[in-house]
């Protein structure tokens, strides 16, 4: 059933560009009403030079409440918080931004628990392995951390830009978790395979990975929503490997910005 939208509706707004294929306004905005919260997500697409303009409004508008924020803001977005949870400061990225009593955001980031948390799901353990990442933005920032703070016992990162990867990788290791190095795009070697770009959203888009060198062995994560299934996740399924999907990602992590936004005493 579709809400029943009143001035009394919190409102609440995802931002990105593009934002088309963002799944958090349905399942979101459901899930405020199986807890009995009258809210409503809302998509909203903003250029990169548009944002601060749109986070100075939005402190004024006295019905908004939080805020999901998706590529290419995340970075941005930590900057225009007032206060953080740990793992955003150690990644320097914000995902949700929920409102403060006092004035200002808080901002949290959760895409690493989400990654992890759809990876468990499909009955894979990372705890011991070896796992490669690609991408060393924000969410693959975020990735990155959990699947240390998991257990991985050493993570190859791979990005196209090497001085952003070197940085993630000397922060990662001053974790005292597992160890961190430097990856490439061949998976060969790992137990577990990450794809944390958006390399299989458009058609013609280049592999981020040498799917000729996975093996039946190795799991095999997406954060791509749109398609359902990249053609990274349809290559590695071809070949016999257990997967998660953008989408299985989302909806791991769908109860935890519940609870982000509905608890103001919630603990970060």
């Amino acid at each position: 059933m579709a809400p029943t939208l009143t001035g009394a509706t919190r409102l609440y707004v995802i931002v990105g560009d593009p934002i088309a294929q963002v799944k958090a306004p349905g399942g979101m905005t459901a899930g405020f009403a199986a807890r009995n919260h009258d809210g409503v997500l809302v998509p909203v697409q903003v250029a990169v030079d548009d944002l601060p303009s749109l986070l100075a409004v939005a402190g004024n508008l006295k019905n908004l409440d939080g805020i999901i924020v998706t590529v290419p803001h995340k970075f941005t977005c930590f900057a225009h918080c007032a206060s953080t949870s740990d793992r955003a400061r150690f990644i320097g990225a914000v995902n949700i931004m929920r409102r403060r009593p006092e004035g200002g955001w808080h901002g949290d980031m959760v895409d690493g628990l989400g990654f992890v948390g759809a990876v468990r799901a499909k009955g894979f353990d990372a705890s011991g392995k070896r796992a490669l990442l690609i991408g060393a933005g924000g969410a693959g920032s975020a990735i990155a951390q959990a699947l240390l703070a998991a257990g991985v016992r050493e993570l190859g990162v791979h990005d196209a830009d090497a001085s952003r990867r070197d940085a993630l990788i000397a922060r990662l290791n001053t974790m005292g978790a597992g160890r961190a190095i430097v990856g490439s795009p061949d998976p060969s070697g790992f137990d577990l395979v990450g794809n944390a770009t958006p390399a299989g959203m458009q058609p013609g888009d280049p592999l981020p990975i040498d799917v000729a060198k996975l093996a039946p062995s190795m799991f095999v994560g997406c954060v791509i929503t749109v398609p359902a299934a990249s053609p990274m996740i349809e290559a590695a399924r071809a070949r016999g490997c257990n997967t998660s999907t953008g989408t299985d990602m989302y909806q791991a992590l769908q109860g935890t910005m519940l609870d982000f936004f509905l608890s103001s005493a919630k603990k970060s």
